[in-house]
């Protein structure tokens, strides 16, 4: 299971710092369903978490997601599925990019 480091930050999103495993950040890629619904409750969307449970959402699956897909494809209400997108989906494919890029 995954464990998460969360820190708010000014504009109301977090921070977050995945623990490490093997002295590096675990990748995204290689999260199970359960962690990414876990990774989703543990940031305050308890009830968005189950949109990814449901339409059984991995790593790998939330990496390649679009800001469409969120928006419309796990029929999240509106507000909460921006700041999913905006302020974790998208900052785990740059840290993904970036992690995979070196």
């Amino acid at each position: 299971m995954l464990t998460v480091d969360m820190e708010n930050k000014e504009n109301g999103s977090l921070d977050v710092k995945n623990s490490l495993e093997n002295g590096r950040p675990v990748d995204p890629a290689d999260w199970a369903v359960t962690d990414v619904v876990n990774y989703f409750r543990t940031a305050g969307f308890e009830e968005q978490a189950n949109a990814f449970q449901e339409q059984e959402i991995d790593g790998k699956s939330l990496l390649l997601m679009t800001r469409n897909d969120v928006l419309t494809g796990l029929s999240l209400k509106l507000g909460p599925a921006l700041k999913i997108y905006e302020y974790h989906v998208k900052p785990l494919q740059t840290q993904h990019l970036k992690n995979n890029s070196l």
